[in-house]
């Protein structure tokens, strides 16, 4: 498998670029995307699909563009899907031989399954969600997967897109023909569709309106990959950018200006699915078929799944960031330990012990990025870092634990930018005591297994070695709960 590979996505209305670097097996982080607005199914659907001359040309020197950027970021291998546009077009055989011709790139067309089967593996394996419909709207047609436990189930596209039906219906001003031309295509899927009541958006025009619901919604994490929000919430900014009668009332609502020509048609059709299928939650991915197409490539031998519990975005920055593996186990083992030995104090769920863990290890990180400022560092580096498998929620968690991983605990004031994410003060104090006291215990880097054990509210720990700094540095820490941190000298 190449280190550096690169995969192009030919849609209908843009071509897209990401280029991906393998960290060690199963892991990777983005190193580029470039993405050009080429239309290159423009006019083409009224006249029966026919690709026009200069849309061509546009596709050809961006796909040129392309190829000089991935050869000069060393790419070994370059996959290129093609989606609607050219599986509709009579004449796509002109483009395809242009491009293998004179650029030396075999295009792969593949047809709305296989397209929605990508949606589906980037998703599923990338998203913390296990249960849901995805539902990517392009410029030509959309594509809808069904996803139970992870599983991919059922795929199928329909001819709904946002050029079709702006060439179709739109500039006609016929919205009643669009409405109904979208109910009897949705009026095919099967009505297992319809049970699961929760949707992944893929692609722009999902991404476009959750970036404009988080504008709105002032919501404090702007990250598309992994917001959530419920239908009855986004009703009015869709109805707002439906009644838009301006590029300025658009930006206003939030939307970007390459989004202005088709997210009135987007809206209009994203709007109508979700109030065929029932659909109460939409999540929203920043992955798609480029990540599908990536992922299937390398999980070849592995039924298109990453190994469960395999945490990607923890074992690229541990991969990238982290030079001894051997410190970061340890960390993350010990803190377990503390974790569980306290329970009886601190009365947490469970779940925390994994978000603990998750810090330990990543906590290092910070210190490859300047020692005074580590914890301040890791915190925001990581926030952003663990953008796959993780809900918005979990990620400010984590970065929260990190970013109070001091001699003193966090007060309500310190929180309130993420309040409304994070769960109540208590569970965040406990939470950042266990890891500062995990870190101290390792102040000496010595890897050394204590023995714990609770006595009432105070933990004694037994160690055959004094740890005169260690055990200044917890009688520094700020109390929490009149919880008591008691040593013991065991002389071999």
């Amino acid at each position: 498998m190449a280190k550096i590979t690169t995969i192009i996505d030919i849609g209908s209305n843009s071509m897209r670029m990401v280029v991906f670097k393998k960290t060690s097996r199963f892991a990777f982080h983005l190193i580029n995307e470039t993405k050009s607005k080429v239309k290159i199914s423009e006019n083409s659907y009224q006249d029966n699909g026919y690709l026009q001359e200069i849309p061509m040309e546009r596709a050809f020197h961006a796909m040129e563009s392309f190829i000089h950027i991935a050869k000069n970021l060393k790419s070994r291998k370059i996959l290129c899907v093609a989606t609607s546009a050219l599986r509709d077009a009579p004449n796509r055989n002109i483009f395809l031989s242009k491009v293998k011709k004179e650029l030396g790139i075999d295009i792969k067309v593949i047809d709305g399954e296989k397209e929605a089967y990508y949606g589906a593996v980037g998703a599923s394996n990338l998203l913390k969600d296990n249960n849901f419909t995805t539902v990517d709207i392009g410029g030509g047609s959309t594509e809808f997967a069904l996803v139970v436990k992870k599983n991919i189930v059922k795929t199928i596209s329909l001819n709904i897109g946002t050029v079709r039906l702006k060439e179709l219906f739109f500039d006609k001003d016929d919205l009643n023909g669009a409405k109904q031309y979208i109910i009897n295509q949705l009026s095919t899927l099967p009505n297992e569709y319809k049970e699961i009541g929760k949707v992944v958006g893929l692609g722009g025009t999902a991404r476009a309106l959750s970036r404009a619901i988080i504008i709105n919604s002032k919501h404090p994490f702007d990250s598309l990959h992994g917001f959530s929000y419920k239908t009855e919430n986004a009703a009015t900014l869709f109805e707002n950018i439906l009644d838009a009668k301006s590029t300025n009332k658009l930006l206003s609502l939030g939307i970007r200006a390459d989004r202005y020509d088709t997210i009135k048609t987007g809206t209009f059709i994203f709007k109508t699915i979700l109030e065929y299928l029932n659909v109460k939650n939409v999540v929203t991915s920043g992955v798609g078929v480029r990540e599908g197409v990536y992922l299937t490539d390398i999980l070849r031998t592995s039924n298109h799944k990453l190994p469960s519990n395999f945490q990607i975005s923890v074992r690229s920055l541990l991969d990238r960031f982290v030079d001894d593996e051997k410190q970061t186990a340890y960390l993350g083992n010990n803190i377990g330990k503390l974790f569980d030995v306290l329970a009886p104090i601190h009365n947490l769920e469970n779940k925390y012990k994994s978000f603990l863990v998750i810090a330990a290890k990543l906590q290092q990180i910070g210190i490859s990025l300047n020692y005074y400022k580590n914890t301040e560092l890791s915190a925001n580096f990581i926030l952003n870092g663990l953008n796959y498998g993780f809900s918005h929620e979990e990620r400010i968690l984590i970065s929260t634990i990190i970013k109070y991983s001091t001699k003193k605990l966090p007060k309500e004031s310190d929180i309130k930018d993420f309040r409304n994410l994070l769960p109540e003060l208590k569970i965040i104090r406990w939470l950042s005591y266990i890891h500062s006291l995990n870190s101290i215990l390792n102040t000496e880097y010595l890897k050394y297994r204590y023995n714990y054990q609770l006595d009432g509210k105070t933990l004694i720990i037994s160690s055959s070695h004094k740890h005169y700094i260690i055990q200044d540095e917890i009688q520094k820490l700020d109390k929490i709960d009149n919880f008591e941190v008691k040593f013991l000298f065991n002389r071999d």
